[in-house]
Formats: C-alpha cells, sequence, structure tokens
C-alpha cells in the first residue's frame, strides 16, 4: 500500500486531488469545532451580503470615534434620565457572515461546511453500497458461470437498460420520510450495475487461469478461491470504481435535492441549491447563496476524478509504462 501511495504521488493529477480533498475534510471536521453555529439557525435578514469588509470599516471608524463618544453618550444619558427620557440606546452589533446569509437568513458559510459533510458521508455510503454490491454479483456471475451467469447477467443488463435516475426518482418520490442515510441507500442500491459487468468480464477472463484451476484442484472452497485467487486481481480496479461511485453519488443526491427529493431536515449542498432556486436567489442577484455550493460541487467531484486518473497511472501497465 506504501509503494502504491509512493508512486501515486508521482503523479500531478493525484496529488492536486488528494491534496484539495484533504483540504475540505479538515475544513468539514474542525469547522465546527471552532465555530459554534447551528447551520439551520436563522441569524439574519433573507439575502444579507457578506459583510466582512463592512464590518472591518465599521469598526475601524468605531474605535476612532469612541474615545470622544463615550463621554458625551453618558453624560446625555444622565441629563435625559433626570427628566425621565430613555437612554440612547446603542446600534446592535452585526453578526459576521462571511458568505452573507441565505432566503432564510442563515449563515451560508456554516451551512456550507455541514452541506458538505452531509454529501460527502451520502457519497461514501452510496459509493461503498454500489460497490459491494456490484463486487458480489461481478463477482458470482464471472466465476459460476452458467445459468446463475445468465440470470445475474439478465438483471444487471435490466438495470443498465432503464436509466438509473428513472429508478432513484421513482424511489425517492415512494419514500415519506428521506435521511441523509436513506438517501445513501437509494443511491447506492441503483448504481451498482456497472461496476458489477466490469467486475465479471474480469473475473470470467481469470477463473481459468492456472493458479486458479490449482485452487480447484487442491479442494478449495468457491469462496476460497473468490477471494484469495480472484478478488486480489481486481482490487485496483473495485478501488478506482469505489472513487468514481462516491463522485456520482454525491451528484446524484445533488440532483434529488435540486428536485426537493433529497433528505430533510438537514443541510445539504444540493438542498441549498434547491433553496437557493426556489426562492430567487440569482434574480435577487444573491450570488454568494449558489456559486459557493457550485464550486464546491465541482471541486469536490474534479478532485475525485483526479485521484481516480492517477491511480488509473499506477495500475494500468500501459499508461505507467
Amino acid at each position: 500500500m506504501g509503494h502504491i501511495l509512493k508512486t501515486a504521488f508521482k503523479s500531478g493529477k493525484f496529488r492536486f486531488g488528494f491534496t484539495t480533498i484533504s483540504l475540505i475534510l479538515l475544513i468539514v471536521i474542525f469547522y465546527p469545532v471552532f465555530v459554534h453555529r447551528d447551520p439551520l439557525k436563522m441569524e439574519g435578514s433573507m439575502f444579507e451580503t457578506p459583510n466582512l469588509f463592512e464590518m472591518m470599516q465599521s469598526k475601524k471608524e468605531a474605535d476612532s470615534g469612541s474615545a470622544a463618544a463615550a463621554p458625551q453618550d453618558e453624560a446625555m444619558n444622565e441629563l435625559m434620565a433626570q427628566f425621565g427620557f430613555t437612554a440612547i440606546q446603542k446600534e446592535t452589533p452585526k453578526i459576521l457572515h462571511l458568505l452573507g446569509t441565505d432566503n432564510f437568513g442563515r449563515d451560508v458559510l456554516t451551512e456550507l461546511v455541514a452541506g458538505t459533510r452531509t454529501s460527502l458521508l451520502i457519497g461514501l455510503m452510496a459509493g461503498t453500497i454500489a460497490t459491494i454490491i456490484g463486487l458480489s454479483i461481478g463477482l458470482l456471475a464471472g466465476y459460476v458461470g452458467g445459468q446463475i451467469d445468465n440470470i445475474l447477467t439478465t438483471v444487471t443488463n435490466v438495470f443498465i437498460v432503464i436509466p438509473s435516475f428513472v429508478i432513484l426518482i421513482l424511489i425517492s418520490v415512494s419514500l415519506k420520510s428521506r435521511s441523509f442515510i436513506t438517501t445513501a441507500l437509494v443511491i447506492g442500491i441503483t448504481a451498482w450495475p456497472w461496476t458489477a459487468r466490469s467486475v465479471r468480464a474480469q473475473t470470467t477472463s481469470l477463473r481459468n487461469r492456472d493458479h486458479v484451476n490449482l485452487s480447484k484442484l487442491s479442494g478449495h472452497s468457491m469462496p476460497r478461491i473468490i477471494i484469495h485467487d480472484i478478488l486480489p486481481y481486481v482490487a485496483s480496479y473495485v478501488m478506482m470504481a469505489f472513487i468514481l461511485q462516491m463522485a456520482s453519488g454525491i451528484l446524484a443526491e445533488a440532483s434529488l435535492s435540486m428536485m426537493g427529493l433529497g433528505p430533510q431536515n438537514v443541510a445539504s449542498l444540493g438542498l441549498m441549491m434547491n433553496w437557493a432556486v426556489n426562492f430567487s436567489a440569482l434574480p435577487n442577484g444573491a450570488w454568494w447563496a449558489f456559486l459557493p455550493v457550485v464550486c464546491v460541487i465541482a471541486l469536490i467531484t474534479f478532485s475525485l476524478n483526479l485521484i481516480n486518473s492517477g491511480l488509473d497511472q499506477v495500475f494500468n501497465p500501459q499508461i505507467r509504462s
């Protein structure tokens, strides 16, 4: 494993993708530790602009005039209190919103970090489920062959012919309540066919190799032969397939949430896009409500694809040479 990573880091694509994903993970993990904000809490008004520079300017002006204004305010308050008037109320300081607020007045940066965490979890879970299902079906169909292979191949081809996104929509519509775990399960069980088909093709070419036949003659069981004599030869492809499945899972969640069929009562990247569209962020000029989300989705999927290309340079002997 260490040799594989060392070889992979020689690829500029892998280095860029791995570094980007690592930075995103660090932000997602440590941002809530230092910033204690509820991503779904309404802190401001609708579509407040990013106010970092505005607050810096206000603070500078306040600091320059505070020394002279403080004694005057105190004297004025004492004078007004003698005649029964209310003291001067100071303006409530604004809350820092580095990326502004969304249509509900929630901090976009905090919401973006929480949404990225949710989408990454959905992509990770969906990719794992799809890879396990596709790997299991592909190994079984390719090794056993015969009638079992015909049945499993037919089922796989049916799922390939019917667009998986259509199945994904139909299943999501039928669910009354959708958590991010449910969304990941739905995406995972509809995304396995291409992995199963590729693994089956590789397993079919491996099942008559000399080392496999030797294991058969030695009396080893089918599970042991598949795990010890076939799986290591397809592991590199499975690793790359998992990365692509994870990227596809993140995009599928974003597409579902854009249609209002994603997870509920939790922030996700797709759901933030849905809110921005439904509440007319673009006509209102609130670019901060959707542009950072689009950039994060593009950056994550692009980085995962670069990691996959870098691993392909390691495992593919033609590219490596």
